[in-house]
């Protein structure tokens, strides 16, 4: 599994040197298992991050391949994926806008004014030096990667589907980063990666990763300006998730004005797509194509 711009390295989640002797990655491993095991008050995100580490890097042979892959780049695939064509012949869902387009735009433009006016940047998505910049401005490359894979996932769900990327509400930076439309409902979605677990409390998300972040409450006030300004009704409020940040597939985080709302892990989204959430109403006939109407002619993007 590639790592997250964000996210912790083996290493740093078992809380060692990456020139540790086996022996003592060993020790560490175990020693943390201890302290984080639920059974004897430890917590539960950080000892499934532990066993997670170690089945990266737990046998020599396991970390020979991750040590070779990530001092040649290759487990850090951040940049721009190049289109290559497709085997499946099945159509596609329609898709409008650029996923994760904003973000990497905002991505290059911060790296550059962090790196220094006159100096050469050659790869802005060199693994050493995406490690070495600041939180905030990996945290934008690691949303724009999370973008990208959903807006895979949506556009395999077929011609049912109808999808908006990137769509601008009060302003660019208050965006929704997907509206998806088809029988299943119209959904509202955030792609985000913090770089660790998160959990519900009270309808919202929370976790030290977040750093104070209410993403369910800003999904839900970007939502209700679309709602106004086109006259159109979500069924379903969505933050998809790495699945390393959730521990069960699907985190139910109740209802907003009527929409249900959830986190998800990213490989359980397109089943969540294809079979809608219980309680929300399908879209069809007459009314599919009135609200594609509407989204259509009044969507405008970041």
């Amino acid at each position: 599994m590639p790592d997250s711009p964000v996210s912790a390295t083996p290493y740093e989640v078992l809380g060692v040197s990456a020139e540790i002797s086996n022996d003592e990655l060993r020790v560490a491993y175990r020693r943390l298992l201890r302290e984080t095991h639920p059974d004897t008050g430890g917590d539960s995100a950080r000892f499934i991050a532990v066993q997670l580490a170690w089945e990266r890097i737990g046998t020599p042979e396991d970390r020979a391949v991750y040590d070779r892959a990530r001092s040649s780049g290759s487990s850090y695939n951040w940049a721009p994926s190049a289109r290559t064509p497709r085997a499946d012949t099945r159509p596609r869902a329609r898709a409008y806008g650029h996923p994760g387009g904003w973000r990497r735009e905002r991505y290059l433009q911060l790296m550059r004014e962090w790196v220094g006016r006159g100096t050469e940047l050659d790869d802005p998505y060199d693994p050493a030096l995406v490690r070495s910049a600041p939180r905030d401005l990996r945290r934008i490359l690691a949303d724009a990667i999370a973008e990208e894979a959903t807006a895979r996932t949506l556009a395999d769900l077929g011609i049912g589907f109808t999808v908006w990327h990137d769509v601008a509400t009060t302003s660019s930076e208050e965006k929704i980063d997907h509206i998806a439309l088809g029988p299943t409902g119209l959904f509202a979605l955030l792609s985000e990666d913090y770089g660790g677990s998160v959990r519900a409390k009270r309808g919202e998300l929370i976790g030290e990763v977040l750093d104070g972040e209410r993403p369910l409450n800003e999904l839900s006030q970007r939502a209700k300006f679309i709602t106004r300004r086109l006259r159109v009704k979500f069924s379903s409020l969505v933050i998809v998730l790495p699945d390393d940040a959730l521990e069960a597939p699907f985190l139910d985080l109740g209802r907003i004005r009527g929409a249900a709302a959830v986190a998800v892990r990213q490989s359980h989204l397109g089943a969540l797509m294809r079979d809608g959430l219980p309680g929300t109403a399908t879209v069809g006939g007459n009314e599919l194509f009135d609200v594609r109407t509407r989204l259509q002619s009044g969507i405008r993007f970041a």
